[in-house]
């Protein structure tokens, strides 16, 4: 085994994600990383080098593209002697919603923050499934910007924190999140560190490391909410995983698609 294959390999060990290996969810990653445009298609051979290396067999993986084919996520067709998959125009909207919160360097924190309360379940219900609100309690939300129209039943103030207490930072970050982030940033700044001088992956190696890396930090990602330092616990290590997973998503270049497909 060469240095590079030996470095891929611990590569790939030290960025798996230690807590949701669900091929279906590494799928959706990899999609949304690599082939989220309408014309974009992967053939199965092309999967089967990406994500197999992670140690999942490629029989995990078409019962993952069953189910997301079933879900009307993906949708498969023959090409020749072969299949190639696309995301259909649902999964293309579902990867586009979260596409910026996850590719975001730099989030803007909103300045202006309103608190709403309601006597019982019912319109703040509506608000935290619908739209961009942080619970923090069983009849309490946090939002930014303009108060909605339709919250006459709510309590409604402006706010501006002046004291966070320990609780709701748990609440905001409870330690699981807390940990998941702290490992990341940790796994993310080691491989580079022992990265060979001379180091030449093919398209598929890229495409798997990128996945790895994109399916752990979008899961982090999607649960950190954008809220000034004060609402975070003082182990929160938000911006230094977000710093340092660019850092290395940058010396992984997206393959192009037809490299990907290419036969080997």
């Amino acid at each position: 085994m060469t240095i590079q294959d030996q470095w891929f390999d611990g590569a790939i060990l030290r960025l798996a994600d230690p807590q949701n290996q669900r091929v279906w969810s590494i799928i959706v990653s990899l999609f949304g990383d690599l082939a989220q445009g309408p014309d974009d298609r992967i053939s199965g051979a092309a999967l089967t080098r990406i994500i197999q290396p992670m140690h999942v067999k490629p029989e995990a993986i078409r019962v993952a593209l069953h189910r997301l084919r079933k879900d009307g996520w993906v949708d498969s067709a023959r090409s020749g002697r072969s299949s190639v998959h696309h995301l259909t125009e649902f999964g293309r909207a579902q990867s586009a919603a979260v596409t910026p919160r996850i590719y975001d360097r730099d989030p803007d924190i909103p300045h202006d923050w309103h608190l709403l309360m309601s006597e019982g379940s019912g319109s703040l219900d509506d608000l935290l499934l619908t739209e961009n609100y942080i619970s923090i309690g069983r009849n309490a939300a946090l939002g930014s910007g303009a108060i909605p129209p339709n919250c006459d039943d709510m309590v409604v103030f402006n706010v501006t924190a002046r004291n966070v207490p320990s609780w709701l930072k748990s609440r905001l970050c409870p330690p699981d999140l807390i940990k998941a982030c702290g490992s990341l940033a940790d796994a993310v700044k080691d491989v580079p560190s022992s990265r060979p001088a001379e180091l030449n992956l093919t398209a598929a190696q890229v495409a798997t490391l990128r996945t790895l890396i994109v399916h752990r930090w979008r899961r982090v990602a999607l649960r950190n909410p954008d809220l000034p330092p004060m609402f975070f616990p003082d182990d929160w290590r938000g911006q230094d995983c977000r710093a340092s997973v660019f850092a290395l998503l940058d010396t992984l270049p997206k393959p192009d698609l037809n490299a990907l497909n290419a036969p080997v």
